[in-house]
């Protein structure tokens, strides 16, 4: 991680810096109520003079700096203006649906507060041909007096054709078709238009990196600003949190703020808030949409034993293991109810990475959201096996699950399902095809905000740790310490390596609940049945059959119920 100042250290730079606190500063701490801010923190209102002054201006930034809210401010004076005062349309283009709704809903914040100078919000349907293939995309726009609008639309290149504007690219390192969709943007700059890129880095190869390089090197005659959390903060970032919260400001709870969210991105914290793009290609799902899918709440229960452990005798690592369970998953697992359906999804290791055991439940509104998620370090196969199938066997209305088969996984995964039935449990072998045909689905899921996933650094990111090797987005597991392993890690007193095994038990656990809707009433009348006879052998044989209401001479099943 790049150098930083410490928590002390930031207390005392900004302790020597409020000595000097204008009132608007004192107003935040609520000692003065005399004079308000300006509307626009320093470095917000640098970006509109860029934009005024330059047709195209690139910015490089961190995370929660409320660029955007700036830029739709920027969007209305632009549209609202006249054709005198150099008034023009603007297209916003963010990487979803999503963040286009949520500017336009800025930028009507901004319109009425500016005066009377806007409809209301339109939503709109954006015709896309492509070939002979006819789509229709939903769009939103606001129409101003002036004549011109504010139109937030799909990020594709065809869709800036026959256009005249502004143009903004939001969080452009994220978007599928950068190069093409710049290169429209650029176009317009002939008859008069203005450009503005904007995001967060995402790896050193992403071509909005290569965009800023051009820059600094003089390749390209625009005008970049790059803004970094901690010079964010000097701007009075965290004083207008506290003027919009209600909380007194101070040296000391602006360090423990600023400490918190370093600690929120963990190894992540150069790329997201310093603006230093992470060497190898860049983040597949975006980190936005994995803090959106993030659920305060959701318990992440964590087993690391020593070698120790693997040296008792069987009976008392089982003993062990059955307490640890009744601590820790009995409570957890005796407060699902059994109003929803129920999945889990397991990533397998050994030794070094996790094992991962991800259940979910399908709720009403069908996001799968997991009650909690168990992570295992080094505790042997025996164990692993105790703990999954006591899960198992506590999940209310339990229809299946994904289970990772590849190498030392494969017979953990066969004897589950076994003991579960062959068609409730999936033994997927990972490779880069499944990797291909799989992690679109996943981010999907990601982008109709319909999947979550616990508040926990470790968690986050595992998942940004899902990057484009080849054009295919896989979870890039990089080699452990100095080719020792977690071992030499732990002897330098290192932080043990992670390689995103949580996001893959997520992805396995995600693909459980979207097995044929069909099946699941099967699934759940084998789990049924297995409990009236009681476990056993022949439970789990009779269970495992294949119920389409009929037994194997043709007699149907009627009798067991």
């Amino acid at each position: 991680m790049a150098a930083m100042l410490t928590r002390t250290e930031w207390e005392d730079l900004r302790r020597q810096a409020s000595q000097s606190m204008p009132c608007w500063m004192e107003a935040a701490g609520l000692n003065d109520l005399t004079r308000l801010p300006d509307v626009l923190l320093a470095y917000q209102q640098q970006l509109l003079a860029s934009t005024a002054t330059h047709r195209v201006v690139v910015v490089e930034k961190s995370r929660r700096t409320g660029y955007t809210w700036a830029v739709a401010a920027d969007a209305v004076l632009s549209a609202a203006a006249s054709r005198q005062a150099g008034g023009m349309n603007v297209y916003y283009m963010g990487y979803n649906l999503e963040m286009a709704r949520d500017f336009i809903d800025v930028s009507a914040m901004w319109a009425r507060g500016f005066g009377p100078v806007a409809s209301e919000v339109e939503e709109f349907i954006f015709d896309d041909t492509v070939g002979r293939e006819d789509r229709s995309i939903k769009a939103f726009r606001i129409t101003f007096a002036s004549g011109y609008s504010i139109v937030a639309l799909p990020s594709f290149a065809r869709s800036l054709r026959g256009k005249q504007g502004y143009v903004i690219l939001d969080e452009a390192a994220f978007h599928d078709e950068l190069a093409e969709v710049l290169k429209a943007a650029l176009a317009l700059l002939m008859w008069g238009g203005k450009v503005l890129v904007i995001s967060t880095h995402d790896g050193d190869d992403n071509p909005f990196n290569a965009l800023c390089e051009d820059i600094r090197k003089q390749r390209r005659p625009y005008q970049l600003i790059t803004l970094d959390f901690d010079q964010a903060l000097r701007d009075g970032l965290y004083q207008r949190i506290c003027l919009v919260t209600g909380q007194a400001w101070s040296p000391e709870a602006e360090a423990a703020w600023r400490e918190e969210i370093i600690s929120f991105y963990g190894d992540a914290a150069d790329e997201e808030l310093y603006v230093i793009p992470a060497a190898g290609s860049g983040t597949y799902i975006p980190p936005v949409l994995i803090e959106k899918s993030q659920r305060r709440g959701i318990p992440v229960v964590r087993l690391d034993l020593d070698a120790s452990f693997l040296e008792l005798a069987e009976h008392l690592r089982q003993a062990e293991i059955h307490d640890w369970c009744e601590r820790e998953l009995k409570p957890l697992l005796a407060s699902l109810t059994g109003e929803f359906r129920t999945f889990f999804g397991m990533d397998f290791a050994m030794s070094g990475d996790l094992s991962v055991i991800w259940p979910v439940q399908l709720l009403a509104d069908m996001t799968d959201a997991p009650p909690f998620v168990v992570e295992l370090r080094a505790i042997g196969y025996a164990a692993q096996k105790q703990i999954l199938w006591y899960i198992l066997d506590r999940l209310p209305r339990f229809i299946g699950g994904c289970m990772d088969a590849t190498g030392n996984g494969g017979p953990l995964a066969q004897e589950t399902a076994t003991r579960y039935g062959q068609g409730r449990i999936a033994e997927v072998k990972i490779s880069e095809g499944w990797y291909r045909e799989k992690m679109p689905l996943f981010k999907a899921a990601f982008e109709s905000f319909s999947t979550a996933t616990p508040a926990d650094t470790e968690i986050y990111n595992d998942h940004r740790s899902i990057k484009l090797v080849r054009g295919v987005p896989q979870v890039v597991r990089q080699p452990k310490d100095g080719g020792k392993g977690e071992a030499a890690a732990a002897a330098k007193g290192k932080k043990k390596q992670r390689h995103g095994d949580s996001a893959i038990a997520h992805l396995m656990a995600f693909l459980a609940t979207r097995m044929e809707a069909a099946d699941w009433d099967a699934f759940e009348a084998a789990g049924q049945l297995r409990q009236a006879l009681g476990g056993g052998r022949m439970a789990e044989d009779i269970a495992g059959l294949q119920f389409d209401g009929h037994d194997d001479d043709g007699m149907t099943m009627e009798g067991f119920e």
